[in-house]
């Protein structure tokens, strides 16, 4: 989709980036704003009122990071018409208050999948073959490294992330169980997809490795209650949000032996954290969904999303908000 064209007429007004990595790819996700004439305007991408308060004032759209998005933020947007979300997660929006005000929410729901299912992938292998060890300087034991192949994998929350998680661990030869809300124990994976679906409870005890790829649900999925039910030297990854994590829990099974080892993308893991400082905790600084790639794919996304809905088009990706 183009800025500008034959017939196109210009747009006036502002738009808010609260994203620090937007058009910092290959493509020019801004130029195609400023094309169609509009001004663009970088700010807090931790959403702070204070700081948003003069940017906000006269914008008509926000492309916006991972920061909260309620009534303190909308109220400094009297003109706003859409909230492009630069990835997938709205868990932090206030979708009441942005149907009350009759604002758009969109989202760029197929930008980083591939992105974040390498990721989650290479968290697995880097687990399984003992690699902090190694790259510790340490010979790790032999019969603790494990092949990809011969591990079975739950994967938590099967859409477009688990099921790409699904199809790279297919050509390793891992056996995939999957629980998800919408699959019915036993019933077959969607997309063709090799694995079996089957119930929590069922996958935790049955699986060498668990992988969340699940929105936020208000609660944690790895809690003391799951854990309690898997085998001993259960690798964790999680690559989707740090709420699913009873971070407490985690702590106790990883020393006690439940857990082998942890490799947290999404964590809230500082000083005081029963998990802070662990040799069996693998962090990386939530990066899953950031490639050059999936940066490209979600600032165009966004940048298009926005031109959508100022012209009066509807958006491709809109998100449903509660009135």
């Amino acid at each position: 989709m183009d800025g500008t064209g034959p017939g196109t007429p210009a747009l006036t007004g502002r738009v808010v980036v609260t994203t620090r990595s937007f058009g910092s790819g290959d493509a020019d996700p801004e130029g195609l704003l400023t094309a169609a004439g509009l001004e663009v305007v970088r700010a807090d991408p931790g959403h702070d009122p204070t700081a948003l308060a003069g940017p906000l004032a006269g914008a008509v759209a926000w492309i916006a990071g991972v920061g909260p998005i309620g009534a303190a933020q909308l109220d400094l947007a009297p003109d706003l018409r859409v909230v492009a979300r630069y990835g997938v997660g709205v868990d932090a929006v206030d979708h009441a208050e942005l149907a009350r005000r009759g604002v758009v929410l969109t989202n760029t729901p197929d930008a980083n999948a591939a992105t974040v299912a390498d990721f989650a992938v290479l968290l697995m292998l880097a687990a399984a073959r003992q690699l902090p060890t190694s790259l510790g300087g340490t010979m790790p034991p032999a019969l603790a490294s494990r092949e990809l192949g011969q591990l079975t994998v739950g994967v938590v929350g099967f859409g477009r992330i688990g099921r790409a998680v699904a199809r790279r661990l297919a050509g390793f030869g891992a056996q995939v169980l999957a629980n998800d809300p919408v699959l019915d124990p036993g019933a077959a994976l969607p997309d063709g997809l090799a694995g079996e679906a089957v119930a929590l409870d069922d996958l935790a005890a049955r699986c060498d490795v668990l992988t969340l790829h699940a929105p936020a649900l208000g609660r944690p999925v790895v809690d003391a209650a799951l854990l309690s039910r898997v085998r001993p030297g259960l690798v964790l990854v999680n690559a989707a949000r740090a709420e699913l994590v009873d971070d407490g829990a985690l702590a106790s099974a990883l020393a006690d032996g439940r857990v082998a080892i942890a490799v947290l993308d999404a964590h809230d893991v500082g000083p005081g954290s029963p998990l802070a400082g662990r040799p069996d905790v693998l962090l990386t600084p939530h990066v899953a969904g950031q490639s050059r790639d999936s940066v490209d794919r979600m600032g165009m996304g966004a940048a298009e999303e926005v031109l959508r809905v100022l012209r009066g088009e509807a958006p491709l990706h809109p998100v449903p908000t509660a009135g």
